[in-house]
């Protein structure tokens, strides 16, 4: 089987074929800015893009009638449990709308539709970062208001997942396992019997700081920055998101720079590093109490899980949970392929959008 997989971002479009899990080819269409200032917003780029993956899949041999399926990198949808899903009339009119929120990766499921329309074939998206799975105890805040959300890594958390269950020789469903993303954002999820029961908000939320993004703040302080002389609302944001974490720290959000600076003798970047692993491990320690302490085993993931002094601070601190498995990076085309390859395996297991109500915990 022939799979098309396009992952679209802000300023390139990932696209892969793969056959039987493994790649014929894999490249990353850049666009220049100049091309795409002359959209007034993403989702206008959509012939733009299309056509530069038909000349790319031209130059490659590859022919739509190929194919049996597409599938793209899930955008923003409402929540929906993680799983693979059929795209259609009402997905891509929410995502076309940007009903909720406009991101590049909105047009993964629009242009999978595109090319895989005029064969017949499925146009899939599978785990995209709304996937919200979370118990209900898991919703509450602390006020009313304000409810807690699920956004994270799902793509990679699921796929991470599965490839720990095929090692440990159980089925997904019968396991409990705390899963830690660590890239741009840190998400660490408590996975219970094939569903993520709890996962700190990745984006903007609570969790640990990464090399972008402030994580849970002190609330008071928060407010003390919203009421400051000059405060704006775009400027508090980036705070939280952007240039938070090590970049607020340290200057700059590149791992490797910081291990650079580490090996230099630079003691203010080490500490920073070490605080990082520290918040992380705490986050692992609440999800094992999220599963009541039965944990089969914990996963790091992620780009920074290259680094292996990171990956063996926070080990050391969670290792009393259970086994620690590694699997640094983070494969989106894979895991995209590996989807849309268990969904053919089993249409009945593909799922329609918008999902029903009953199947999501409120």
């Amino acid at each position: 089987m022939k799979i098309l997989v396009i992952n679209p971002g802000s300023t390139s479009t990932k696209i892969a074929v793969f056959t039987g899990g493994e790649p014929l080819f894999t490249e990353t269409i850049r666009h220049e800015a100049s091309e795409l200032a002359r959209f007034a917003s993403v989702m206008d780029q959509e012939g733009f893009r299309r056509e530069t993956i038909l000349k790319t899949l031209q130059r490659q041999g590859i022919l739509l009638a190929d194919l049996e399926a597409v599938i793209g990198r899930g955008g923003l949808l409402r929540p929906m449990p993680g799983g693979v899903y059929a795209v259609g009339p009402e997905m891509l009119g929410d995502l076309r709308s940007c009903r909720f929120g406009a991101h590049a990766s909105n047009l993964g499921a629009i242009l999978a539709h595109d090319l895989a329309a005029d064969s017949g074939i499925p146009a899939l998206i599978a785990d995209p970062v709304v996937v919200d799975e979370l118990g209900p105890l898991a919703r509450y805040s602390g006020h009313p208001d304000i409810k807690r959300r699920s956004i994270f890594h799902a793509l990679n958390h699921k796929a991470v997942a599965r490839r720990v269950a095929r090692e440990l020789g159980r089925p997904y469903e019968d396991l409990r396992l705390i899963v830690a993303h660590l890239g741009g954002g840190v998400s660490v999820g408590a996975h219970e019997l094939g569903r993520v029961v709890d996962v700190n908000n990745a984006l903007d939320g609570d969790g640990p700081f990464s090399p972008e993004r402030s994580g849970g703040l002190p609330a008071g302080d928060v407010v003390g920055w919203c009421f400051a002389p000059g405060a704006r609302e775009a400027d508090i944001r980036r705070r939280i998101t952007g240039e938070g974490g090590l970049l607020a720290y340290l200057g700059t959000a590149d791992g490797v720079a910081v291990e650079k600076r580490i090996l230099g003798g630079d003691e203010t970047a080490r500490e920073v590093r070490e605080a990082m692993a520290y918040q992380t491990a705490k986050e692992i320690g609440t999800m094992g109490a999220v599963l009541g302490g039965q944990v089969d085993a914990v996963a790091l993931t992620g780009g920074l899980m290259h680094d292996r002094e990171l990956a063996r601070l926070i080990s050391a601190r969670v290792a009393f949970l259970g086994p620690v498995i590694i699997h640094a990076g983070e494969d989106e085309m894979s895991a995209l392929a590996q989807a849309a390859l268990l969904g053919l395996a089993d249409p009945h297991s593909i799922l329609s959008y918008p999902p029903r109500p009953q199947t999501v915990s409120t």
